[in-house]
């Protein structure tokens, strides 16, 4: 498995991952009390070019008094002029993790560790302490290419997808049919983050829902991402944390059933299937209970 987390860090699967403008003062304030997990500050889609700059200013102050939460921050894409810049800047100022807009495969993450490399180490920074969290498909040619996060360096911490660079890519009118679900295109990015994040041992970080005043729509789409394996979702307004925090704790019977998982496997650690209740445990089931009780025990110290 892929995923690290640094020592500093708290352990556990981020369940809600709270986008905010690197050049808002205001918004970056209030951020600190959204209860979101994570937060990404975003230099990226949200942050006009000239206002970059201050924008990094702005989330250098941010990480160093960002306190126990965790914090990432979203760079411009790899091939553009100010992503290196953004690295330069804010690596220095130890965020969690770089999260890599418009990611074409395993490629752009390894290039982007090997760039954080260096950059650990003029700051003497531990190596490896910065994660990655890619958002794998906003670029057509890179659902081909999904299959490749399993050779991606061990920076990567999760993968997430996105569809509104995607559908502006394709042309498309419209990423959503009129009662609000993915069109087919969309489906299959979403489905391919899916498997390309268990095919590599990270947790699936699932995209934004838009129509951020529609909390019961929100409601709906959460419960939807977690009954398919999702893990967390990224969102793009306070209001939407909770939402998305209540819909991703585990509940008192699956902390139960993921006790007894363990349990069950710490007493045969040589065992690769064992049987339990009349149902067969291998270590994929292993992996999901640990993740389960990673996130129980992380949402209570939280609270």
């Amino acid at each position: 498995m892929h995923a690290r987390c640094p020592d500093d860090a708290e352990a556990g699967v981020s369940r809600s991952f709270l986008f905010v403008p690197a050049d808002s003062e205001k918004k970056l304030a209030k951020a600190r009390d959204t209860g979101a997990d994570a937060l990404i500050l975003d230099l990226e889609d949200s942050v006009e070019k000239n206002s970059r700059p201050r924008a990094r200013q702005l989330a250098r102050e941010f990480l160093a008094d960002k306190g126990q939460r965790e914090v990432w921050v979203r760079i411009n894409p790899l091939d553009s002029a100010d992503a290196l810049a953004d690295l330069r800047e804010l690596i220095p100022s130890v965020p969690f993790g770089v999260v890599l807009p418009k990611s074409c495969g395993a490629r752009d993450v390894n290039q982007l560790s090997m760039l954080i490399d260096v950059l650990e180490q003029e700051s003497e920074l531990p190596a490896g302490r910065t994660a990655i969290l890619p958002i794998a498909t906003e670029r057509p040619e890179a659902l081909f290419r999904m299959h490749e996060y399993t050779q991606a360096t061990p920076r990567l911490s999760a993968l997430s997808w996105g569809a509104e660079d995607l559908s502006s890519a394709l042309g498309a009118m419209t990423s959503r049919d009129d009662t609000g679900n993915w069109l087919p295109p969309y489906q299959l990015a979403r489905s391919l983050s899916l498997f390309a994040a268990a095919s590599a041992g990270v947790p699936a970080i699932d995209t934004v829902f838009t129509d951020y005043s529609n909390l019961d729509g929100l409601a709906q789409y959460v419960a939807a991402a977690r009954r398919d394996g999702f893990e967390g979702m990224l969102a793009i307004h306070p209001d939407q944390v909770a939402v998305i925090n209540e819909a991703f704790m585990p509940t008192a019977t699956e902390v139960d059933r993921a006790r007894k998982i363990v349990d069950l496997f710490a007493a045969d650690p040589d065992a690769g299937v064992l049987g339990m209740d009349g149902e067969m445990i291998d270590r994929p089931h292993l992996l999901q209970a640990k993740r389960t009780l990673e996130t129980a025990a992380r949402t209570d110290r939280n609270r």
